[in-house]
């Protein structure tokens, strides 16, 4: 889905459109003229398209798995179309985010920029802290051209965009602020109905879930109109998202197992996406091979794996998320 203005009302060569409004966007708050989100699926981050008379920038690049849908989604006449890529900005380096880095850097020969926390990961390639290989996920190698640090101003569309840092989900996420429009780029920092998964620490350690509810406050700080979330749709009703947020991360204080046993259900259900299907007795070995249902069985649950992987299958049923046929097990 393409949130923002037809092609056949705005010409290719219209100045810059920052600050004008169109109705192809959200009902009671339409997105800037220069401005397209692209709506994906759980497993593929949105895509937000800034055109301009200068340069065209797209902020996230979405999963490995998605390239072709990817690039068929920017050439569509309502986003690129034929027009260049010139930059490419993450909001962090998860693999929904960044995973068609390299694959859009070949097509556009586009810049790439990441926040500057992710630099060392990505320079080393960490696949451990990067949630490659630590969670069952993938992407292409890339090399990056900057960083951004919190604090940052940059133009896109014709607007100026802050850099505000979005620590918990990724401690070195950021968002991007535009005060004059009331705009709010979230990455998975917050959805209209919960934020990107919280890593657990081992038990009694709650760093990363305290950096979550810093985050929840900086945004309910900001004067936001229209927040556009790394998943789902764009919103206006920022401070009941907020609020429905405190309360989730509110939850995972008082129970540690729950909130551990939600990043395992996430990250399941992400690589039956990712992978289409799994057969239900290879849940065991899986799980034995990818390291973050191993510390988290070991910090929290100390379960045989095939106790584990029937209680996270056992939760993913009742909440509809999952589905079994015959032998195999299915993403709803």
């Amino acid at each position: 889905m393409i949130i923002g203005h037809s092609e056949r009302d705005v010409p290719v060569g219209v100045p810059d459109a920052g600050g004008l409004r169109h109705n192809g966007g959200m009902d009671n708050y339409p997105l800037p003229l220069s401005m397209r989100v692209i709506v994906r699926d759980w497993s593929s981050a949105n895509h937000i398209l800034f055109l301009g008379p200068e340069r065209n920038v797209l902020v996230d690049s979405g999963y490995g798995g998605k390239v072709a849908e990817t690039l068929a989604l920017l050439k569509a006449p309502d986003a690129l179309a034929d027009r260049p890529l010139h930059w490419l900005i993450n909001t962090h380096c998860h693999s929904d985010h960044m995973g068609g880095n390299a694959a859009l850097r070949r097509e556009y020969g586009c810049r790439v920029t990441i926040p500057v926390g992710e630099a060392p990961l990505i320079e080393q390639w960490d696949t451990l802290g990067l949630w490659l290989d630590y969670a069952d996920q993938r992407a292409e190698p890339f090399v990056f051209d900057g960083t951004i640090a919190p604090g940052d101003i940059l133009r896109l569309g014709g607007l100026e965009w802050r850099a505000v840092a979005a620590p918990g989900h990724d401690m070195e996420a950021l968002m991007f602020y535009c005060p004059e429009e009331k705009l709010l780029i979230s990455g998975d920092a917050l959805w209209e109905n919960g934020f990107g998964v919280v890593l657990p620490e081992p038990p009694g350690d709650f760093g990363r879930l305290r950096a979550a509810r810093a985050t929840l406050e900086a945004i309910a700080e900001l004067d936001v109109a229209l927040l556009i979330p790394g998943h789902g749709r764009p919103f206006t009703d920022v401070p009941a998202a907020v609020e429905r947020a405190q309360r989730r991360v509110d939850a995972f204080f008082a129970d540690e197992k729950r909130m551990a046993r939600h990043v395992l259900k996430v990250m399941l259900v992400f690589s039956l996406l990712d992978r289409g299907r799994m057969a239900l007795a290879e849940l065991p070995e899986f799980m034995e091979r990818v390291p973050c249902y191993r510390d988290y069985n070991r910090f929290f649950f100390r379960l045989p794996l095939a106790e584990l992987a029937h209680m996270l299958l056992d939760e993913l049923e009742r909440a509809h998320a999952v589905r079994r046929e015959g032998e195999f097990l299915y993403p709803t």
